[in-house]
């Protein structure tokens, strides 16, 4: 195996350039391959000698083992998520093919470059809604039962966690997010704050604020952010037709 050869897990940001973290666009710079889901890598421009290696989704096993492979011949590979790559991306998908691989796999030198998440860029639009405790739940269940998804929004509706939906809607999976709102509004007040940030930061981006017990989520898809606020969590009104801002105190219990 090549002393050369590495691994750099990049997080690329939900979407703009200005996202993207100097670290990572420096390990842009620096790969000879790019691999990732066809999507992610067409947000990057294209370099002289640079090879790019673009994959349909769902096959991120396959992705990290070519990584790999790739890596143990010498190259810099570049593995690319949107987001932060290692919340519900790749990073944890390569060291699952570490974790199965020889010993020749977990001798490669692998670095996680982090990035923001689609759940901090989000909230910042939205104002500061993960100010206090919150969660993350991917409502695929592609690779954990529903069941399993259950029992962990009933927890963290009785713990009053704000919660951020990963994954809440696809064409495989149109009802999943009704499901868990039905639950949900069995278990916390009806006037919750929620958002649907969808494309956070590209041109399309669309914020939908409403409440638990009104909200629509139907208009969500892989595309959107869900977040669902604590007891705590409140609007604040602004003036002239503006949007409010949506806040969770940094204490707890201190009333209205």
């Amino acid at each position: 195996m090549s002393a050369e050869g590495r691994i750099l897990v990049v997080g690329l940001g939900p979407g703009p350039l200005e996202w993207l973290t100097p670290e990572a666009s420096r390990a842009l710079e620096v790969a000879s391959d790019l691999i990732g889901y066809g999507p992610y890598v067409e947000r990057i421009p294209e370099r002289a000698g640079q090879v790019r290696h673009a994959t349909d989704n769902r096959v991120e096993l396959d992705r990290a083992r070519h990584a790999l492979e790739l890596a143990k011949a010498g190259r810099v590979v570049a593995i690319v998520s949107g987001g932060d790559p290692g919340v519900f991306a790749m990073a944890a998908a390569l060291f699952e093919a570490v974790d199965q691989g020889d010993e020749t796999d977990r001798a490669v030198n692998i670095s996680v470059l982090p990035g923001v998440s689609a759940m901090q860029a989000a909230a910042a639009r939205l104002g500061a809604p993960l100010g206090h405790d919150f969660c993350a739940i991917s409502l695929s269940d592609n690779l954990k039962p529903w069941d399993v998804i259950v029992r962990r929004l009933t927890a963290a509706a009785q713990g009053d966690f704000v919660i951020a939906f990963y994954n809440p809607a696809s064409r495989a999976r149109p009802d999943a997010i009704h499901a868990a709102f039905k639950l949900l509004r069995e278990l916390k007040s009806a006037d919750t704050p929620v958002a649907f940030a969808r494309a956070v930061g590209r041109a399309d981006e669309k914020l939908t604020l409403s409440t638990l017990g009104e909200a629509d989520p139907s208009i969500c898809d892989m595309s959107t952010l869900v977040l669902i606020g604590s007891s705590e969590t409140r609007f604040i009104a602004r003036p002239d037709g503006l949007s409010p801002w949506i806040y969770t105190p940094r204490h707890y219990g201190g009333g209205r």
